[in-house]
């Protein structure tokens, strides 16, 4: 299935990204659709009432690929920051590609931050979305990563704001392994932080402020 969307992807960026982004879409309420009715997940979003009405940096917890599949129907049009290897994955990784994804080499991380700064401020004014995993790779329930402040610095950098999302979705879609398990799936929008806010504060103390927040809510819904 990931196969035939990523390839109507790829087509329809031809005649521009509105269309492409449609079967973005498409292809994640398919696979919501399958694993509600095949593997017995439910999803459960709150904290809408916090998404803006303008571009900004949404920093989320990072667990499995379900939030990452999910992302295409909870916020408008985005881009994500990844490695560049995933671009190599076929049909997944060409539509990544084509759909303006940053795709960053760790190995330079100087590199990456100029690349994430000034290609994520040049789709932001644009109106694009950009997708942050401050953990950088996914972490097990009940465990936090090392938060990055890549993301305040590219909103800071851009003069948005930022979106703290929280979800619990390693409890049904495991980091590893192939068997997912039925149960709720909660999707957690925390306040949303102006740019004014954003712009005036100190990076690590908002960091601190952005990871406690996060961690603090993914723990309630039991992530």
């Amino acid at each position: 299935m990931t196969a035939i969307f990523s390839s109507l992807v790829l087509c329809f960026r031809l005649f521009g990204h509105a269309p492409a982004w449609f079967w973005a879409r498409q292809w994640t309420n398919t696979t919501l659709f399958l694993v509600r009715y095949i593997c017995g997940i439910k999803l459960q979003i709150e904290g809408v009432e916090h998404i803006p009405d303008t571009a900004c940096v949404l920093m989320a917890k990072h667990q499995s690929a379900f939030e990452t599949l999910l992302m295409p129907c909870l916020i408008p049009p985005f881009v994500w920051i990844m490695k560049r290897e995933l671009f190599y994955i076929p049909f997944f990784g060409w539509a990544l590609w084509v759909m303006k994804t940053i795709g960053i080499r760790r190995g330079n991380p100087r590199e990456a931050i100029k690349q994430v700064n000034t290609d994520g401020s040049k789709l932001l004014k644009q109106g694009y979305w950009v997708v942050v995993f401050p953990e950088g790779t996914r972490s097990s329930i009940g465990t936090s990563g090392d938060y990055k402040a890549g993301g305040i610095v590219l909103a800071q950098k851009a003069n948005v704001g930022i979106l703290p999302m929280a979800h619990n979705a390693a409890t049904c879609w495991p980091k590893r392994g192939f068997i997912k398990k039925p149960g709720l799936i909660t999707i957690r929008f925390l306040p949303f932080i102006p740019a004014d806010i954003v712009s005036s504060s100190n990076r690590k103390e908002l960091l601190h402020t952005l990871k406690h927040d996060i961690e603090a809510h993914t723990r309630q819904i039991g992530g």
